[in-house]
């Protein structure tokens, strides 16, 4: 009885809108003021102690197994408990004292080939034509997702100022397209580094097929054994992967990459808030290793390597919408992936991206690229960040 008690204690305080919870035992009750947003339907017990250690981990399990369903916008009940202070699924402590999490140079191949390594066909069911699974960027409302990735590469690219017959190094450079942009379109030589098999592979076909062979290259190799020096350097959705411990020496990495004034545009996941900067559910399924470092502590790693700060921007609403968007892709294919992966791993997709989209939208999460020189800061730059909107027009 006691428990029943806790139980609801918690979840009536776990929204900052009405919602419905239906529990095991047929009982249903409404939290919140006025008709409910959400509704979940709790259909077997799940123990105290287990939703209290960790919640999103347990909860995540029973939809992925059909234990809870959910009728409703997903991405709104979560956005929704990341907005309500003290809710116990944002605020645990035990997230504070979770294990340290290796990341070896084999460890981290591991971590890389388990989510990126699933199958291209899945990607190529809901991703854009261009394959790009990173935040994309939206110049114009009406701007598709595949025109707005087109945009996120070239936004990289101008911001960097590069000059042709130049080299240009992406650390973690995924299916190939920035590398490939580089040397299309501003005529760099572009060497791409990714520990995927499957990106491998598929790049490597890309730069055949676009006849490049003498301006691209890709390494299947882990970013600590590259031991050459570029003019610049790019690196997308990357720290993400390489683990609080490695964080320095990944900015160490990138200050050696390159040459004395050389330029780096790092772009990735990070927070506006002090938190534990990892999830056991997105790490037991989605990103095994992952660690999201906060703004602070990336400028303080930024520092530690000697490179300066030259301009930092803030892309939180358009990772939002290309979530939702990808999303809007997932749900038309969700039977073929059904079908070809089995129910609890197409629940599971459903539900992580629903919930990384309501964690950029309530802030809990950010996006943001940082400019970086080798050099004092804005060497060999306009005084303004005018020229990058003149180069994109």
């Amino acid at each position: 009885m006691l428990e029943k008690t806790v139980y609801r204690e918690l979840l009536s305080r776990a929204f900052d809108i009405p919602v419905q919870v239906t529990y095991w035992n047929g009982k249903t009750e409404t939290y919140g003021d006025g008709e409910p947003q959400v509704k979940i339907e709790i259909r077997k017990e799940i123990p105290l102690k287990e939703m209290t250690s960790k919640p999103t981990l347990v909860l995540g399990e029973a939809y992925m197994n059909g234990d809870i369903e959910i009728t409703g916008s997903i991405q709104e009940l979560v956005a929704s408990a990341y907005r309500q202070a003290g809710s116990f699924l944002t605020n645990n402590p035990f997230l504070k004292h979770l294990p340290k999490i290796s990341h070896s140079e084999k460890e981290s191949e591991k971590d890389v080939q388990s989510h990126y390594d699933i199958c291209n066909d899945f990607y190529q069911l809901w991703l854009d034509k261009s394959m790009t699974y990173s935040c994309a960027y939206f110049e114009h409302d009406t701007d598709t997702l595949e025109q707005a990735q087109i945009n996120k590469d070239r936004h990289i690219l101008h911001k960097l100022k590069p000059v042709a017959g130049k080299r240009l190094l992406d650390v973690g450079s995924g299916w190939g397209t920035l590398i490939i942009m580089a040397a299309e379109e501003f005529g760099l030589h572009a060497t791409g580094i990714t520990l995927s098999e499957e990106q491998y592979k598929y790049t490597k076909q890309q730069i055949k097929d676009r006849h490049l062979e003498d301006k691209v290259d890709v390494l299947l190799t882990d970013y600590r054994e590259v031991n050459d020096q570029f003019d610049y350097v790019t690196s997308v959705g990357m720290f993400e992967h390489v683990g609080k411990e490695n964080l320095g020496l990944y900015f160490k990495e990138i200050k050696k990459f390159l040459v004395p004034d050389g330029r780096a545009l790092i772009h990735g996941i990070t927070g506006q808030h002090e938190g534990a900067g990892v999830d056991p559910f997105l790490n037991k399924y989605i990103f095994p290793g992952g660690y999201i470092p906060n703004v602070a502590e990336n400028l303080t790693h930024i520092m530690d390597a000697g490179l300066q700060l030259t301009d930092l921007e803030p892309l939180r609403r358009h990772y939002q919408k290309t979530l939702e968007i990808w999303y809007a892709n997932y749900v038309k294919v969700i039977d073929q992936v059904k079908e070809k992966y089995g129910e609890p791993f197409s629940r599971m997709w459903s539900l992580y991206l629903q919930g990384a989209a309501a964690s950029f939208e309530a802030g809990n999460i950010d996006v943001m690229q940082f400019l970086l020189t080798n050099a004092p800061s804005g060497t060999d730059l306009p005084m303004t960040r005018q020229y990058v909107y003149q180069e994109e027009d």
